[in-house]
């Protein structure tokens, strides 16, 4: 997965002007001396994982954007998958370079419309996800992970020191110059070249064409790899074709993994909740992916509006026990997803970043100040027998029933995913499958 934040003076510069420009994604947060975020003694160390309270926040930016997501008409037809952690990573970074209403504002739509948090909780918590939860676990036999946030600017200018100080120490971020002034295509493959790299070739032209130009100030980037294999994986040999429901009421033919073995159910009101864990590695880390499937054909918007009001809906309930398992059929997908995600995150209350009153002025020195021309984001997911590669970038009462002593898990409609950290809670990736085929 790839997310890569635009930025552009406030006003055009005349053209017999020489300050250079640059476009870079966003790599870090202002640090703050005193502030302590800290909601556990363990998050006091950066070894520790227990960030309860910006967690809980992350989680519901994560539900509030796939919700705004599935009731887009754009995307609502079709696969879709996204990164809600390097979006929520990404606009931390953009707060580091923020200052007044526009901190303010970015702090209100990341924390939840908390009053009083403080922008380095987002710090704290990015901190977290990039040293911690996103460390790679394949040494140990565990998920393959690996996050990247690259900051590109123009030659002739320079980052603020405590901006870049934040980047690189925090962050881990590569700071690279590039020549958005005079060479802006040059520019822009330069990015799509660490992008490609930093997603193991999974990700490639993360920037289309037009939108990086010589008014570009700024351009930071943030990707994210995943790749886990099932802790139990399916039976290629079972493996076969049958039909699956679209919301059009038509069908389509597409195959489906099936297994006996049992299998992590919750069987809810009207809803279904699958836990496929991956292989763990040495460490205590524990990722999951979750399908989450409505008993109704069209119920995915109202399953993802519901997870937007009441987050804490998969926390409590995550199944628990395995259960012996009837007809189990889940389809193998495969999904490349784009979009410009600004008017997405100004629906969800975030619009002075976006605007001419924009002030993101502790990023670079330059006479000129700064705001977001776009918010390009990029993923890619694969579920198959052996397990997932991923790349980035209602008021209906829903209760706990007796679980039966054997539960069927079909699913042959459209239903949501996401991949989770068990054990911090983060949410790496969230998506919908509307119909499989279409990536097969």
């Amino acid at each position: 997965m790839q997310i890569v934040f635009t930025f552009q003076p406030l006003f055009p510069l005349n053209s017999v002007e020489t300050l250079p420009f640059s476009s870079s994604q966003v790599s870090g947060l202002k640090p703050s001396p005193a502030k302590n975020y800290c909601t556990s003694p363990a998050m006091a160390t950066t070894a520790a994982t227990d960030v309860s309270l910006p967690i809980a926040h992350q989680t519901r930016f994560a539900f509030r954007l796939a919700s705004a997501i599935s009731s887009n008409p754009d995307y609502a037809a079709t696969n879709a998958a996204y990164s809600p952690l390097s979006l929520y990573v990404g606009l931390s970074l953009v707060a580091g370079g923020a200052g007044g209403a526009t901190r303010e504002q970015l702090v209100s739509v990341l924390a939840s419309g908390v009053s009083g948090e403080e922008a380095e909780g987002l710090h704290a918590l990015a901190e977290q996800v990039v040293q911690v939860v996103l460390a790679d676990a394949s040494a140990s036999g565990g998920p393959r992970v690996a996050s990247a946030n690259g900051v590109f600017v123009d030659a002739s200018l320079s980052l603020k020191p405590s901006f870049k100080e934040l980047a690189v120490g925090t962050y881990k971020a590569d700071v690279q110059s590039a020549d958005f002034q005079t060479k802006p295509a040059e520019a822009v493959a330069q990015i799509n070249s660490w992008v490609e790299k930093a997603t193991a070739g999974l990700i490639e032209d993360v920037l289309p064409q037009g939108s990086v130009d010589n008014s570009t100030m700024l351009v930071l980037a943030n990707a994210l790899y995943f790749k886990g294999s099932w802790h139990e994986k399916f039976d290629s040999s079972k493996t076969r074709d049958n039909m699956f429901h679209l919301l059009d009421g038509s069908s389509v033919q597409t195959p489906f993994m099936s297994t006996t073995k049992k299998q992590y159910i919750s069987s809810l009101d009207n809803l279904k909740i699958l836990k496929l864990p991956y292989h763990q590695g040495g460490d205590k880390r524990k990722f999951s992916m979750y399908i989450l499937l409505p008993e109704a054909l069209d119920g995915l918007l109202s399953l993802a509006k519901r997870l937007s009001t009441e987050p804490e809906f998969i926390e409590n309930h995550i199944p628990t026990n395995k259960v012996e398992v009837g007809q189990f059929k889940l389809p193998k997908f495969k999904i490349s997803f784009g979009f410009e995600a600004s008017n997405l995150l100004q629906g969800l209350g975030l619009q002075l970043p976006f605007s001419t009153k924009a002030d993101l002025t502790e990023m670079v020195d330059s006479p000129q100040n700064l705001y977001i021309s776009g918010v390009h984001h990029k993923s890619f997911v694969e579920v198959n027998e052996e397990g997932t590669q991923a790349a980035a970038v209602t008021a209906t009462t829903i209760v706990q029933t007796s679980v039966p002593m054997t539960i069927d898990f079909v699913a042959d409609h459209p239903f949501l995913f996401l991949i989770r950290e068990d054990v911090s809670g983060v949410v790496l990736f969230v998506g919908h499958v509307v119909n499989p085929f279409l990536s097969s």
